[in-house]
């Protein structure tokens, strides 16, 4: 009880509105507010901006096609495509570090002209990586002249069709990956069958074989390597 009795001081927190004393307050405030509106949007940027979105679905179908429901589970794979997506991303994030980031940080730039260098290496991958007929249908849909050049085109407008390029690649390494465990299934349902065996599931069956024959090849080590590949 002697404890709870000693004055112990409590901070306060007072949140109010004051004047400026001049518009440099104001833009340094506004300019507060844009890096956190950034720092909020940081999940979708690594998200739709990055390698993030083929790895984690390529991933993902990898264990469908195994079917092993949630092994490995989701934290596993969610955080080996952000390992992974870190590595593929460390020559773009160097140069955003090196030749916005620091210099903004020294005061060497202002706020947009560090967000336009930065962002500039994030659009060069994305360029690489995005199908021109994919771009060519965002650009159509908003009325844009046909870009002459890379830097013509809007980064809003390539975002959206770098996303949708992700998600064909994605879903076409998918495909390769299943074909070879379709088979597995198809053969041991095809056995069950012909031993007269038909109330037996042949999942339960064929599961064992798969992963024998992930293991046998060596899957984890080829699925990574093919997509890193698929990004150089």
């Amino acid at each position: 009880m002697g404890f709870l009795q000693t004055n112990i001081p409590f901070p306060s927190i007072d949140i109010g509105l004051g004047v400026a004393e001049g518009p440099g307050d104001v833009a340094v405030t506004l300019q507060v507010l844009l890096l956190l509106t950034i720092l909020s949007l940081a999940p979708a940027i690594v998200t739709l901006m990055t390698s993030f979105t083929r790895t984690v679905i390529v991933l993902s179908l990898i264990r469908n096609a195994l079917g092993t429901n949630q092994v490995p589970p989701n934290q596993v794979l969610i955080g080996l495509a952000l390992f992974l997506t870190a590595f593929i991303m460390a020559p773009s994030f160097g140069v955003v570090y090196t030749d916005a980031l620091v210099p903004y940080l020294a005061g060497e730039l202002a706020l947009e002209e560090a967000w336009q260098i930065g962002i500039e290496p994030l659009r060069d991958f994305m360029l690489r990586n995005t199908r021109e007929k994919d771009l060519e249908m965002f650009v159509a849909m908003r009325g844009e002249e046909r870009p002459q050049t890379p830097d013509d085109i809007n980064t809003l407008t390539l975002i959206p069709a770098f996303v949708i390029s992700e998600l064909k690649t994605a879903f076409q390494l998918g495909f390769v990956i299943f074909v070879p465990f379709l088979v597995i299934n198809m053969v041991v349902a095809s056995t069950l069958m012909g031993m007269g065996m038909m109330m037996l599931p042949p999942v339960m069956i064929s599961l064992p074989f798969k992963i024998l024959l992930f293991i046998l090849v060596d899957g984890w080590h080829l699925i990574v390597r093919s997509l890193l590949i698929s990004f150089s």
